[in-house]
């Protein structure tokens, strides 16, 4: 007579939600609103949200403040208090013994089931936790519902060895939760790691990751779960707020749904909107105002202003120039007018001839230069201020990465502003995020495509006249920048020694202007601010013949 064998089920809800960093109050009725709807709407046994959820990621020195995390273990109280029915599993940072720590808990019919501390604390690149957080020490491993399941946080499933543990430890299923910000290629990298160490350990693991902008940072979800094989077998879009369920059985995940993944450019893109969209919502600004120059990186950030807030919550400012030509005029008037954008124009005429003939005794006697461009930068940055201040909208800046390398931008002129979208974006890929927005929709004139970049700020001025071209210039900052290659091995790859030099050059002796620039998305593997933190006064230089001290 056949015996009929009993399975072990469990249900488990992923929870991709877009978290506020300081709100504990709005963070833990979001959690509690969550874990309502996966139990009530999707009969999940179990929900996992993402790494210090009730804080928000990153909370950097609110950390420091004794009541701060006085709330915060409150609420994890509050929480277990509020919610039946279902198992929570939620980060908090844990104060115990005068020690902080990045923490999971498991709360279920309001009482703790276990608590885990994270042991891997990263501190490179935009990670600072050892400035905050005592490691933990040892596996965590509880029963729930016949299955034995590990905690794991973030970094613990990069590192070597710690799967391994809670697998020896008893752990049949492994859950992380993780605040793993965006960049470039870092889905990518991020599954080809984990997937290959649950294949290694032949244990299945929940990711559940993060979503939404914070300051400079996106998370960008994509939460997955992999079988014992490392195969994935659900995915949560990229970018969106969403949360899924996964059933297992016996602790094997049954085939849920697999969001297949964007390609670089669309990551960047849906990037760059996430982060526009949270900085201006989180931060209270009733939108978002631009100056309009023609230009290719103008064009492109009203495009992602409109993308992320919508037409009627963006304005465009044109304020030409004697120098502005007038195809530039006229493809930023029909940019705002297909994107459906007020606009006004406003010329500056008047204003530098204010400035100029306040210093005429000044400048009697010395040549123009530079200074008389910059005095048209800064004029456009005081009207647009202005605006801004009086219409309580966010002023985004428009330029990009490679402007921002070499110091090509005007403090308190085109620098001016309190969010920079495109401050990670290098030239050549502004172009191709240009293009690929036009392949949705065209929204930018191809003129604005084609024609040669220009800050028109003097006559027939282009910017090679001051820069290497934009493609060797790129890769060279890549190399530089991102990479820290030196003046010879960026040499040796095949780039001429004048172009290196050049570039270089320029790099070290901005940093004082990329200190004072507003902050901006990052979506590379190593943005200027957190990511690369150089001094502005050193002896250092990348090209050895360039004398200390020289600007």
């Amino acid at each position: 007579m056949a015996v009929n064998k009993e399975f072990t089920t469990l249900k488990i809800a992923l929870a991709q939600i877009n978290f506020l960093v300081g709100n504990i109050a709005a963070n833990v009725d979001n959690i509690i609103k969550a874990a309502s709807a996966a139990r009530d709407g999707l009969g999940a046994d179990m929900i996992v949200f993402p790494e210090l959820i009730v804080t928000g990621y990153p909370a950097e020195d609110l950390l420091f403040r004794a009541d701060f995390i006085e709330e915060a273990n409150n609420a994890i109280h509050h929480i277990a208090e509020s919610v039946n029915g279902i198992a929570l599993v939620v980060g908090f940072p844990e104060l115990a013994d005068g020690k902080l720590y990045n923490s999971a808990v498991v709360l279920h019919q309001g009482i703790t089931l276990a608590c885990y501390r994270k042991q891997a604390l990263p501190n490179y690149g935009v990670f600072d936790e050892r400035r905050y957080f005592t490691a933990g020490n040892q596996a965590c491993v509880f029963e729930f519902n016949g299955t034995f399941i590990g905690l794991t946080i973030c970094e613990d499933v990069w590192q070597k060895g710690i799967i391994d543990a809670n697998k020896q430890a008893g752990a049949e299923l492994l859950l992380t939760l993780n605040a793993s910000p965006f960049n470039l290629g870092k889905i990518h990298q991020r599954e080809a790691v984990i997937c290959s160490q649950v294949k290694a350990a032949q244990i299945p693991l929940v990711y559940v990751n993060q979503v939404g902008g914070q300051d400079e940072l996106i998370f960008d979800g994509a939460s997955f779960v992999a079988n014992h094989q490392g195969e994935i077998i659900y995915r949560a879009e990229e970018f969106k707020e969403h949360i899924g369920l996964v059933e297992f059985i016996d602790n094997k995940p049954v085939q849920g749904e697999c969001v297949p993944l964007y390609d670089n450019i669309t990551s960047a893109y849906h990037a760059l909107v996430l982060g526009i969209k949270d900085y201006v919502r989180k931060n209270g600004f009733g939108g978002a105002i631009l100056g309009l120059s023609g230009g290719i990186d103008s064009a492109l950030v009203l495009a992602l202003a409109v993308d992320a807030l919508g037409s009627d919550k963006v304005e465009a400012v044109l304020m030409p120039s004697r120098y502005t030509q007038n195809m530039s005029n006229e493809d930023a008037a029909l940019e705002a007018e297909i994107l459906g954008v007020k606009y006004r124009t406003i010329p500056i005429e008047p204003a530098i001839n204010a400035f100029t003939g306040m210093l005429d005794g000044v400048f009697a006697g010395t040549k123009k230069d530079t200074t008389e461009e910059n005095i048209q930068a800064r004029c456009r940055g005081v009207i647009l201020m202005a605006m801004s201040n009086k219409q309580g909208k966010l002023l985004l800046t428009t330029g990009n990465k490679s402007e921002m390398s070499v110091g090509y931008a005007t403090l308190y002129g085109d620098m001016a502003g309190g969010f920079a979208p495109i401050k990670d974006v290098p030239k050549m890929l502004v172009y191709q995020l240009a293009r690929y927005r036009n392949s949705l929709s065209p929204v930018i004139p191809e003129r604005v495509l084609t024609r040669q970049p220009s800050a028109e700020l003097a006559p027939d001025q282009v910017d090679e006249d001051s820069l290497p071209p934009y493609e060797l210039l790129d890769s060279i900052l890549e190399r530089y920048v991102e990479r820290d290659q030196s003046a010879d091995e960026i040499v040796a790859a095949g780039f001429s020694r004048e172009h290196v030099a050049r570039a270089i050059s320029l790099v070290d002796k901005n940093e004082y202007k990329r200190r004072q620039s507003p902050p901006g998305i990052r979506i590379t593997s190593r943005a200027f601010g957190r990511d690369r933190r150089y001094p502005i006064t050193s002896g250092y230089r990348g090209i050895k013949d360039i004398p200390c001290g020289a600007r």
